[in-house]
């Protein structure tokens, strides 16, 4: 026998006591009041009715699926993302209802999670993300995003803040000297080349010599290792490395935060990304994240981001977004989730 309810404005009113039972203490849809009736609002509502677990009444006539979809499209924004995200999550078991906090969507009944929503067409905003985290750590929750596409499949990701720790410890090196080429600087003292390479993995050999990218010259040079002379052997200041790559101080920050926290750090232009980052030395394992550097303010769409989590999730790394304010890195880390 279905469950029946009234409708009562913008709430459906179940009141008879073993329907009430079976909303709220088995699959805890809905608020208990102190009548002993339960109210359940019009996204539970829909889903109900769509599961075909409930009749509702309007002055004792019913309504229909689609009288129920217009009459919540009217009083939810974005009711389509809503409800489509409610009716997965509730098919696969979770008990979640609206959230009460009004930064995010849903909530979990175990407290486990919450859950923010996205359609594709959504602005990626990496500040509102930042907060959205910091929020839900507060709770002691994970934080789920749900993005919807134009054909109403759903993706979901869990996201964070990512403690980047490596193995890898800093050296110390004999001050040499680089020659710059273009975009790389060429160091040819053998012995210099063979102790950066095999203990911290810089650059790639030269013949005899290393080749360094400019982010890994730019790092021995702040750290008063390299010395880096011109075609013309002119000493080449720190602006004038600056000169050659316009972001290159906003990666150089995040190649210091990174070789600070024991990591190995080579390029990830192969996949996309500005670094690739290994716990261990590169010979030992694989890197196991693929890093983004972005400023504060950072706007994208979520086509470059999904694209950007599929495929560090086909090469079995995290990609981790490091989101830098002056001096200060945040890591956000984005994974595939199958709830």
């Amino acid at each position: 026998m279905k469950i029946s309810g009234d409708l009562a404005k913008e709430k459906v009113v179940v009141k008879k006591p073993k329907d009430v039972g079976r909303l709220f203490n088995k699959s805890h849809f809905g608020n208990m009041k102190k009548n002993g009736h339960l109210e359940i609002n019009l996204l539970e509502a829909v889903f109900l009715k769509g599961e075909g677990k409930i009749n509702i009444y309007e002055q004792k006539k019913s309504l229909d699926f689609h009288d129920l979809v217009t009459l919540a499209d009217k009083n939810y924004k974005d009711f389509d993302k809503k409800y489509l995200i409610f009716k997965d999550l509730r098919s696969r078991g979770h008990a979640i209802s609206l959230s009460k906090n009004k930064k995010f969507t849903f909530e979990d009944f175990k407290k486990q999670f919450i859950v923010s929503t996205f359609s594709e067409k959504d602005t990626f905003d990496i500040d509102e993300i930042i907060s959205l985290i910091n929020t839900v750590n507060q709770e002691n929750q994970e934080l789920w995003f749900a993005l919807v596409d134009e054909e109403g499949d759903i993706t979901y990701y869990k996201v964070s803040l990512v403690d980047l720790i490596g193995k890898n410890k800093e050296h110390s090196y004999t001050k040499s000297k680089g020659f710059l080429l273009e975009n790389r600087v060429i160091i040819f003292d053998r012995k210099t080349s063979k102790e950066l390479f095999e203990k911290e993995f810089f650059g790639k050999p030269f013949a005899d010599g290393l080749q360094l990218s400019i982010v890994e010259a730019l790092f021995l040079f702040d750290k008063g290792y390299l010395e880096i002379i011109s075609e013309d052997d002119k000493i080449i200041s720190r602006d004038k490395l600056e000169d050659l790559q316009p972001d290159i101080n906003l990666r150089s920050v995040v190649f210091h935060g990174l070789k600070k926290r024991g990591l190995i750090v080579k390029t990830g232009f192969k996949f996309g990304t500005h670094f690739r980052a290994y716990s261990k030395k590169p010979d030992q394992t694989h890197a196991e994240y693929l890093v983004h550097v972005v400023e504060k303010g950072f706007i994208s769409n979520w086509a470059e981001i999904s694209r950007a989590v599929r495929l560090a999730h086909s090469v079995n790394k995290e990609i981790v977004f490091a989101r830098v304010e002056k001096d200060k890195i945040d890591y956000v880390g984005f994974g595939r989730l199958r709830p």
